[in-house]
């Protein structure tokens, strides 16, 4: 597989017609709790991409909205000392904003301060946007870099809200015939009314599918705010956690089997699916976590040991699950192998982890698509492809 080479997109060119390389905003950061696990991916997604062959800008967003450029310096972008970066402290001004424009006929960005006359920075060809979580993956950037028309890599805006959404992303899989783990969802209303009624529906849930139940944000990532809680007893302070990250909680039966990964990239002839990894239990942790994934860096299994049978059976929902979704770009698709021998899906992630040790990347490097080489891909295929409706 990694022996093809990426069709090209149209080269930009130069106010004089010469030929220039196309320019990459890599735009990361935000203002959800994922944004220091953002940073790490950019940094890596920075130290991979060809300087030969594009143009860089790297764009950070600080945690209370604010657009700004920041440091070149992958270096400066990774966890150290179990502390991950964070985009206030990359910030190239403490004053100056970024400002991309709304115009799909110009695509300059121009960075504005306070008493200075704003400065042009150029045009930009296609964004990379590897935020994660609200206001970033859940087609809030989509809507914005569509409205400019400005290419970009990853899902759209109905893809990427059906993937931030755990709720509405399990209604789409069901309706395509995928199987997906019981569920229950408190909406805020439901909770601001009754409290007592929502308590009660949890534990009603917990009658028919028993516990542990495993309490988590609806429109969240990375692990943040899910609690495995083992009794009634339990409830108030998960929910407590959760709501620090969404008001709209979703509650999940445990399934008991091993959690199996797929990640999907996007070719020339359509979706394909890499080899799946498996997450084995990780010592000292009650589930994957954030601190397992990403602090402790507790490690995969890549490729699972699965069948070939498994294995065809997994990459081919996880292609569903792309499909299902109207997803572009790039995917990894989470399952559970239930003790009886089944799959059934768990989520989606339209933008994936994508730091060196991310699955992700681990399962396409095995598959045979290298770091760099999978960067190049998503580039090309959002320079190829045109905005608007599709």
């Amino acid at each position: 597989m990694s022996s093809e080479t990426s069709s090209q997109s149209p080269v930009p060119s130069q106010p004089g017609g010469e030929p220039r390389k196309p320019r990459v905003a890599v735009v990361f950061g935000g203002r959800s709790s994922e944004h220091g696990i953002s940073v790490v991916t950019a940094g890596a997604v920075l130290r991979a991409i060809d300087r030969e062959k594009y143009d860089v800008l790297p764009i950070g967003i600080t945690h209370d909205g604010r657009w700004t450029l920041t440091v070149d310096d992958p270096e400066r972008m990774a966890i150290t000392d179990r502390t991950v970066p964070d985009v206030d402290r990359l910030a190239d001004s403490a004053d100056g904003a970024v400002v991309l424009p709304l115009d799909p006929a110009n695509r300059e960005v121009v960075v504005t301060e306070p008493g200075s006359v704003p400065k042009a920075l150029g045009e930009v060809d296609v964004v990379f946007p590897v935020l994660h979580g609200p206001y970033g993956e859940d087609g809030t950037l989509q809507g914005l870099l569509e409205l400019s028309g400005t290419p970009y890599v990853g899902s759209g805006v109905l893809a990427s809200a059906v993937g931030q959404d755990k709720e509405y992303m399990k209604r789409v899989f069901t309706s395509f015939g995928l199987p997906v783990g019981p569920y229950v969802v408190i909406k805020p209303r439901e909770w601001e009314l009754d409290q007592a009624a929502a308590r009660k529906k949890i534990v009603g849930f917990a009658g028919d599918h028993g516990w542990p139940l495993f309490v988590k944000p609806a429109r969240a990532g990375s692990s943040f705010g899910i609690t495995k809680v083992d009794s009634p007893e339990g409830l108030e302070e998960a929910i407590e956690e959760a709501q620090r990250h969404d008001p709209k909680i979703i509650v999940e039966a445990l399934l008991r089997g091993r959690e199996i990964e797929c990640g999907v990239l996007e070719f020339e002839d359509g979706p394909r699916a890499s080899v799946p990894a498996e997450i084995p239990p990780v010592s000292d942790h009650a589930f994957y976590d954030f601190e397992a994934k990403y602090i402790d860096s507790a490690s995969g299994i890549v490729p699972a040991p699965l069948t070939e049978e498994q294995t065809a059976e997994v990459q081919r929902l996880a292609v569903e699950a792309f499909e299902a979704a109207s997803c572009e770009g790039l995917v990894r698709a989470d399952f559970f192998l239930t003790e009886e021998g089944r799959f059934v899906i768990n989520e989606i992630n339209t933008m994936p982890g994508f730091t060196p040790i991310s699955m992700y990347p681990r399962m396409w490097q095995e598959t045979g698509v290298s770091y760099p080489e999978l960067v190049d891909r998503l580039v090309q295929a959002a320079l190829r492809r045109p905005t608007g409706l599709r």
